[in-house]
């Protein structure tokens, strides 16, 4: 029961919440006590609102995903948990969730981070009941969840965010779930049946046109970055553009995924399992970290 109550969390997932640290990495205070406290109860109020959303997920689509060769494995689809059950534990999920930011003590900090927690939950909600049914606005929708994580994470901690970190955020998470989607479409080509209710509505023209223009207009997004006078002012370094080799190979071997291997349906665990992956996210870290800090 613990372990199927476990993975009705997703725990895996919960990677995609370190989006909320990027703020205070890039302001280059993550060395200020206070405001790296401030910035991990913000982690953990969106690692609580999105568990129980993926209860409320599995609620939504237990019909369907009893139909489904993987997901019918899920706790919900599987039986293993039970409808009202799962309602509950996401209830306790949300009220963890508002819980933890009452530990930020200024008062306005806290009830805006809670708002932007809340709205956060309600949209995803929203995506659930209806929202993902529309090819490109299912997509932008996950891309804004990311987002609104950063976000979260400068209002948590007081520091502006540039709009610069915004857009690559943006266009990253968008070019992931359209690879994403692109799992969806060649299981469909296969199997005849669509993984979800607007895959019809994506084809393999459309998803690797869109890949390289998302991939592309990112990557000149990140070197404009690196080379744009106000960050190099900010950084005090003009080398943040070497770090752009890192993510011209990380964008490559995700094509490489997508494209060759056909391996990007869960981006999550790319991240958990391909070596390659790993060692340039590694390897883009410690480059920015040895630059702006060093």
């Amino acid at each position: 029961m613990i372990y199927e109550l476990i993975k009705l969390t997703r725990p895996s997932h919960l990677v995609k919440n370190f989006f909320v640290f990027l703020p205070i990495f890039f302001g280059q205070k993550m060395f200020d006590t206070q405001l790296l406290f401030n910035a991990f109860m913000a982690f953990l109020a969106f690692c609580f609102a999105a568990s129980s959303i993926y209860c409320f997920n599995d609620i939504k689509d237990v019909e369907e995903d009893r139909r489904h060769p993987v997901k019918c494995k899920r706790p919900v689809a599987s039986g293993k948990i039970s409808v009202p059950a799962a309602y509950a534990i996401l209830f306790v999920l949300l009220a963890m969730s508002m819980g933890v930011l009452y530990f930020i003590s200024d008062d306005t900090i806290r009830y805006k981070t809670m708002a932007v927690t809340i709205f956060y939950w309600l949209m995803e909600i929203a995506y659930c009941l209806f929202l993902k049914r529309f090819a490109i606005v299912d997509v932008c929708i996950l891309s804004f969840g990311f987002v609104l994580r950063i976000l979260v994470g400068g209002v948590a901690t007081g520091i502006v965010i540039s709009q610069w970190l915004v857009m690559m955020t943006f266009l990253l998470t968008l070019f992931l779930a359209i690879a994403k989607r692109r799992d969806d479409v060649i299981r469909m080509t296969l199997t005849g049946t669509p993984a979800r209710h607007n895959t019809k509505r994506y084809n393999l023209v459309f998803v690797n046109e869109s890949l390289t223009v998302t991939g592309s207009v990112m990557l000149v997004c990140y070197i404009m970055y690196t080379v744009s006078p106000d960050v190099v002012a900010q950084f005090d370094s003009p080398y943040l553009y070497l770090t752009s080799i890192f993510v011209i190979l990380g964008l490559l071997r995700y094509i490489q995924l997508a494209v060759v291997d056909e391996k990007t349906g869960d981006p999550t665990k790319v991240l958990l399992y391909d070596r390659f992956i790993q060692c340039v996210v590694i390897g883009w870290v410690v480059a920015f970290v040895f630059i702006i800090y060093a």
